[in-house]
C-alpha cells in the first residue's frame, strides 16, 4: 500500500490522502479538498484515482468532490447515512464493509460517530495497519462535536473501537493540530514527559512532512486515551471539586478543549 499524505496549507490545516495499489497504480482519494494537488501528485506518481472516500460530511472534507469527479469519474463513497448531506454519493458503507483499491489494498470501514453521527474511519489490512481517521482522532487529540456530533458517542468510539486497535497502527488524521494538542495534554498532565519530548521535537515541524504517530504513541501523549491518569484526575478534582469516572473525565476534557 502506498500512502501519500498531502498538506493543504489552509486555515483549517487539512490533510488529504491518496492510497494506492503498488501493482495496478489505482488510487483512492480521502477527503480531497485540494483536488488540484491530489491530481498533480497522482499524475506524478502514475496513479489513476478511481474512488473518493469522504470520512464525513463537513465542507472542508467534501469541497473537492465535484471537481475531482469531473476530472476522474471517480465514485464517491461515504457513510450510508450521509447521503443527504454529501451530493452524488455512489456507494454508502457501514461498519465492516471493505473498500478495495486495485488488487492489493483492502480498507475496512469503521463506523465512528462522535465528531458527526455519520463518520467513518478506514483501517488498512496491512502490516503494520494504518487508520485514516478523519476528524475522529487527531495526533494527540480528539475531534470536536460542534457540528452534528455528540461527545458521549465520541467517548464510545474511543473506548470501544480505537483503543482496541494494535499499538503499531499508524495514525493519519484529517488535520494537523499536533502542537496545540500536545500543549493541551501538558496543561492537563504537566508531568507527561512523552508529550513534552514530542512537543520539543516537533514544535517547528513542517506539516508537509508531518510526523506520523502510532496508536502506542497516542496512548502516551493523547490525553483522551489517558483517562486513568491520576494527575489528570487530581487536577480536575482541584478545579471542579468532584471526582470523575473515565467517561466523565473524557467528557470534561472534551469540554475544556473546546475553549482552551
Amino acid at each position: 500500500m502506498i500512502v501519500e499524505q498531502l498538506w493543504v496549507g489552509n486555515n483549517y490545516r487539512n490533510f488529504n490522502y491518496l492510497v494506492a495499489c503498488p501493482d495496478t497504480r489505482d488510487a483512492l482519494a480521502i477527503d480531497p479538498l485540494d483536488y488540484e494537488q491530489c491530481l498533480r501528485v497522482a499524475d506524478a506518481r502514475g496513479f489513476t484515482i478511481t474512488q473518493i472516500v469522504n470520512t464525513h460530511e463537513h465542507g472542508d472534507h467534501i469541497g473537492g468532490n465535484k471537481a475531482m469527479v469531473a476530472a476522474t469519474g471517480a465514485t464517491i463513497i461515504a457513510h450510508k447515512n450521509a447521503g443527504r448531506r454529501i451530493p452524488n454519493v455512489g456507494l454508502g458503507v457501514g461498519a465492516g464493509d471493505v473498500i478495495k483499491v486495485g488488487t492489493t489494498v483492502e480498507l475496512e470501514c469503521l463506523d465512528t460517530p462522535g465528531h458527526t453521527m455519520s463518520h467513518i474511519c478506514l483501517l488498512s489490512k496491512t502490516d503494520p495497519p494504518a487508520l485514516f481517521c478523519g476528524d475522529t482522532l487527531f495526533n494527540a487529540g480528539a475531534g470536536n462535536c460542534h457540528n452534528g456530533g455528540h461527545p458521549e458517542e465520541l467517548y464510545e468510539t474511543f473506548t470501544t473501537q480505537l483503543d482496541r486497535l494494535p499499538g503499531d497502527t499508524r495514525i493519519y488524521p484529517g488535520h494537523d493540530y499536533l502542537v496545540n494538542n500536545l500543549q493541551f495534554t501538558l496543561d492537563r498532565e504537566p508531568d507527561n514527559e512523552a508529550a513534552r519530548e514530542m512537543l520539543a521535537r516537533y514544535a517547528d515541524q513542517d506539516p508537509a512532512n508531518a510526523h506520523v504517530t502510532t496508536l502506542a504513541e497516542e496512548r502516551r501523549i493523547n490525553t483522551f486515551f489517558r483517562l486513568d491518569s491520576p494527575v489528570i484526575a487530581s487536577r480536575l478534582k482541584a478545579e471542579f471539586g468532584r471526582d470523575y469516572d473515565e467517561k466523565g473525565t473524557f467528557l470534561k476534557l472534551r469540554e475544556l478543549r473546546n475553549s482552551w
